[in-house]
């Protein structure tokens, strides 16, 4: 059985982090970064040398951002710590806050988050908008228009 404190500090953790990577100035981070070396990565089973020194860069830059905004608001926080705490949560953490998180340990995860960026900038962005038919549940049209006019 966990321990509320732990459990609250984790919470804490985790609301500091939302606020973090919803601010404008991480989203500007991680979108000029990947805007450096999206057009580097490809949608295939092999993975280039290139990969790693960018994996790696993204992790120093990245992480240590994150790491160091939890600091000011959260002194005596651990990183490590916290990552192993996260994998003993993760079904608590909203999807989006971890899939983020998970980019600094899962390369497979990282390498998925420039594919979408790229397919989004190249305008192949998944869009289910034209697969939506709306159809009306109402079949007005059975009713031929002259006798709609007739008023007894």
């Amino acid at each position: 059985m966990r321990s509320s404190a732990s459990d609250a500090e984790f919470d804490a953790v985790v609301g500091c982090i939302e606020d973090i990577i919803m601010d404008g100035e991480f989203q500007l981070l991680q979108r000029n970064f990947m805007e450096k070396y999206y057009q580097e990565f490809e949608d295939t089973e092999e993975n280039k040398l290139i990969y790693t020194p960018i994996f790696n860069e993204y992790i120093s830059l990245v992480e240590k951002y994150i790491e160091e905004q939890l600091l000011e608001r959260i002194p005596g926080f651990n990183m490590a710590t916290f990552t192993t705490t996260l994998q003993q949560h993760k079904d608590e953490v909203a999807g989006d806050i971890f899939d983020m998180l998970l980019t600094f340990t899962d390369f497979l995860a990282f390498k998925e988050m420039f594919l979408d960026y790229r397919a989004e900038k190249e305008g192949r962005s998944l869009d289910l908008s034209s697969g939506l038919v709306v159809t009306s549940l109402c079949k007005s049209s059975s009713i031929p228009a002259s006798q709609n006019n007739l008023r007894h």
